[in-house]
C-alpha cells in the first residue's frame, strides 16, 4: 500500500509541475489591456514597464474595422503595410514572440496607424534566471583621489557615489495574472488529491 501512495504522490507532483511551469516560461499580453487594439490608445505608454521575452504572446483583440499587420521599421514609421510579413483579421489575433529584437505592428485601416494605432515591442531572450537581477558593475582599479585633487595622469577617476546610479527595477505588468491562475490550478489539484486519498 505504501507503494500505491508514492505513485499517487508522484503523479500529483508531476501534474503540479506541468501546471505551473508553462506560466513561468511564457506570458500572454493583451495589447492595450482593457482598451484592447483600437484607436485612441497610446501604445507607447502601454509598453512602458513591460518586459517581452521570446515565448511570450501578444494578443490583439479588436473590432471589425481593425486588423493587425506585422511590418518592418520602415512600414511602422511610414504606416505602410504594403510589405507586411503577416496580415491578421478576425477580432482576436495571438502572435507568439519567437525571436529577439524589435517587432512592429500596425492597423492597416486608412488613417488608424497615422493616428497612433501602431505598436513596437522590444523582445528579449527567454529568462533563464531570476528576472530583473542586476549585474554587478565592473570596476577598474585606480588610484584613489581626494575630492580636492584631480586623479593622477593616466589613472581613471574613482566614481563618487553620486555618479553611480542603479536603474529602478521594472514595474510589474498585468501579465503575472497568468501565473496566479496556474498556481490556483495547482493548489486545486493538491486539495483534490487530499480529498481523493
Amino acid at each position: 500500500m505504501a507503494m500505491n501512495g508514492l505513485i499517487k504522490m508522484a503523479a500529483t507532483a508531476l501534474l503540479l509541475v506541468l501546471a505551473v511551469v508553462p506560466a513561468a516560461i511564457a506570458v500572454t499580453f493583451t495589447v492595450g489591456d482593457a482598451s484592447q487594439w483600437t484607436t485612441g490608445v497610446n501604445y507607447k505608454d502601454w509598453v512602458t514597464g513591460k518586459t517581452f521575452r521570446v515565448g511570450d504572446t501578444l494578443e490583439f483583440k479588436y473590432g471589425p474595422s481593425h486588423s493587425v499587420d506585422v511590418v518592418d521599421k520602415a512600414g511602422y514609421d511610414g504606416c505602410d503595410s504594403s510589405s507586411a510579413t503577416e496580415n491578421h483579421s478576425g477580432g482576436d489575433t495571438k502572435i507568439e514572440l519567437k525571436t529577439v529584437g524589435e517587432k512592429y505592428y500596425i492597423c492597416p485601416t486608412f488613417g488608424h496607424c497615422g493616428n497612433g494605432m501602431k505598436l513596437t515591442v522590444t523582445v528579449e531572450a527567454a529568462s533563464s534566471g531570476t528576472p530583473g537581477a542586476p549585474t554587478p558593475p565592473s570596476s577598474t582599479p585606480g588610484t584613489p583621489s581626494t575630492p580636492d585633487s584631480p586623479p593622477a595622469a593616466g589613472t581613471p577617476a574613482t566614481p563618487t557615489p553620486a555618479s553611480r546610479s542603479t536603474p529602478p527595477p521594472p514595474r510589474p505588468s498585468g501579465a503575472s495574472k497568468g501565473l496566479v491562475s496556474y498556481v490556483m490550478v495547482g493548489v486545486s489539484m493538491v486539495l483534490g488529491y487530499g480529498l481523493w486519498m
